[in-house]
Parts: structure tokens; C-alpha cells; sequence
């Protein structure tokens, strides 16, 4: 009798993948790049290139009727600009029509986002009419302003008559035209600045109303103790999105009256409607990319100010 001994028993071969070739991981290397290369592309000829290119031009006399002859000035433009009093008056003027315009329309649309995070009926159709005015043409929604401010037939004179108010000329007095293209400006953003309030208000947990209800906080003190800390980044985000949109204001003082002064006295005039002036009115392309330069950096320095001003506030309230 022969013992043999006990076979083991044989373990089948799993098949290895088989590594991809050098052009799949190649492939595998560059198509994230080549996914978001489109985007860039873009942003290059349409973006970064005009911006360089007007950066370029300010510092040449260029006039339209012959862009191709262009003489050296350096900072010829920017001192030009300094020393002209139009500049000046369209800067302040910009300033106010935003202060105007930015602040009445981020407190209408926090107090229009609180009504409509509440349950109540039709709030699907009440938060998609609310967009209807940022939806509407720029150029629709001034003229029927500029008929609803008319000086002789206007409805808001025709309102004002009926307390006692006598007309105002909308059009040429100073503050009353700011008021009146400021009154364009919320008209058609507030509606987009609640819904954006509106999401940022549902993302705030609802465990800290349920919290703050058990202590006995009001709707109100929950509204300034729960609701506000909790659109803070939200709040700075519409802040620096509406000041940008005040510095570029062209579309509602230019069809407010059809006219580039922005009024007779330049008393409604702004930045964007200056730069246009310069460029298409007088034919001054260089000094229209001087000023072109001048509301970007200024930009630059306006949401700078903001987010400095938003750390501070936070650092303050980490610090307690």
C-alpha cells in the first residue's frame, strides 16, 4: 500500500486588466483641461483680451474716425480725466443713484423673501411673479417709467395732485431724476435679490427657530437673531453683486430721457453713460478705455471694501 499525499487544490487565475496605453493615459491626464477649455477659451477672447486691450488703448489718442493712428499719451488720459469737472459730477452721481437704487431694493427684497418663505397659498406663483420684472427689457421697463414720471401727463404727478403735491419735473431736477431712475433700478432687481434671500433662508436649519420658539422668541427676534445671522454670506454676496451693478449703470439714465448728458445739467449722468459720451459722442476712444479702466478698478476697490468690512464683522463674532 502507497500513500500519496493529498493534492492541493488548485487555485483558478484571476485575469489582470490589462493597463491602458500610453495614449488612454494620456487621455486620462488631459481631458479634465480639455473639458473646462472651452470655458476659458471664451473667457480669453471675450473677457481677459478686451480688458488688456482697452488697458492698452488708454494710454494712446485714439479717435474713432481713425482708430489706427495712435499717438502716445501715457497717462494723458487718466490726468484728463481728473481735471474734468463731468467726470467728477458723473462719479458722485453714480455714487448716489447706487445708494439710491442698491439700499431700498436689498431691504424690499429681505422683507419680500421673508413673506414668501412662509407657507401660504399660490407661493409657487408668487415666487415666479416675482421675476417677471427681471425678466422684462431694460428698454420697456424705462420707457414706461419715463411715461409714468412724465412732468405734465404722468401718473405719479396725476398721484401726487391728489394729496396736494404740486408736479415735479422728474426729468431735469437733480434729485428727482436720480429718484426716478433709482425707482427703475428696484423695480426690476428686487424681485431677484428676494429669491436669492428666499434660498439662502431655506437653507438655514429649522432647528434653530424650533430652539429659539422654545425660549419664547417672537417671529421677530427670530427674524433678526436666526434668520439674519444666517444670510449674512448671502446678504455680503447681493451687496457686492448690486454694488457692481450701480458702478455699470447705463441701460435705465440713458432711456430715461434718450439722451448721453443724462439730463441738461448732467444731474442724472453716470460713469457708463459718461464712458459712452466720450467714446460714441465726442470720439475720444482712448479717454472712453481711460474710463473704462477707471470703473473697473473702482470695482475692485468697492467689493474689496466689502469683503474686508464682512471679516472684520465675522472675526468680531468669532472672537465673543
Amino acid at each position: 500500500m502507497t500513500l500519496t499525499a493529498p493534492q492541493a487544490p488548485s487555485v483558478p487565475r484571476v485575469a489582470r486588466p490589462a493597463r491602458p496605453g500610453g495614449a488612454r493615459r494620456a487621455w486620462r491626464t488631459v481631458s479634465p483641461y480639455a473639458y473646462i477649455a472651452p470655458f476659458f477659451t471664451l473667457f480669453v477672447a471675450f473677457g481677459l483680451f478686451p480688458l488688456l486691450y482697452t488697458a492698452f488703448v488708454s494710454l494712446y489718442r485714439v479717435e474713432l474716425q481713425a482708430p489706427g493712428d495712435m499717438e502716445w499719451r501715457g497717462l494723458g488720459n487718466y490726468t484728463a480725466l481728473l481735471g474734468d469737472e463731468y467726470f467728477w459730477l458723473s462719479l458722485r452721481n453714480t455714487f448716489t443713484i447706487g445708494v439710491l437704487s442698491t439700499v431700498p431694493q436689498l431691504v424690499m427684497a429681505l422683507g419680500l423673501a421673508h413673506l414668501l418663505n412662509y407657507r401660504m397659498r399660490g407661493r409657487t406663483f408668487l415666487r415666479t411673479a416675482v421675476l417677471l420684472p427681471y425678466a422684462t427689457s431694460v428698454a420697456a421697463a424705462t420707457l414706461v417709467f419715463a411715461q409714468l414720471f412724465g412732468r405734465d401727463f404722468g401718473l405719479v404727478n396725476y398721484a401726487l395732485g391728489l394729496v396736494g403735491v404740486d408736479p415735479v419735473d422728474w426729468q431735469n431736477g437733480t434729485v428727482a431724476s436720480q429718484i426716478a431712475v433709482s425707482t427703475v433700478v428696484i423695480w426690476r432687481w428686487t424681485g431677484y435679490n428676494a429669491l436669492i434671500y428666499l434660498a439662502g433662508m431655506q437653507s438655514i436649519p429649522d432647528e434653530l427657530y424650533e430652539a429659539a420658539a422654545m425660549d419664547g422668541a417672537s417671529r421677530w427676534r427670530q427674524f433678526f437673531h436666526v434668520t439674519l445671522p444666517g444670510l449674512r454670506p448671502t446678504i455680503l454676496f447681493t451687496v457686492i453683486v448690486s454694488t457692481i451693478g450701480a458702478t455699470q449703470l447705463f441701460g435705465e439714465p440713458l432711456l430715461l430721457e434718450g439722451s448721453v448728458s443724462g439730463g441738461i445739467s448732467h444731474q442724472y449722468q453716470t460713469l457708463g453713460l459718461y464712458m459712452y459720451e466720450q467714446g460714441w459722442g465726442f470720439f475720444h476712444l482712448g479717454r472712453a478705455a481711460a474710463v473704462a479702466w477707471v470703473m473697473f478698478l473702482l470695482i475692485v476697490v468697492l467689493v474689496g471694501l466689502n469683503a474686508l468690512v464682512a471679516r472684520r464683522r465675522s472675526r468680531k463674532e468669532a472672537r465673543r
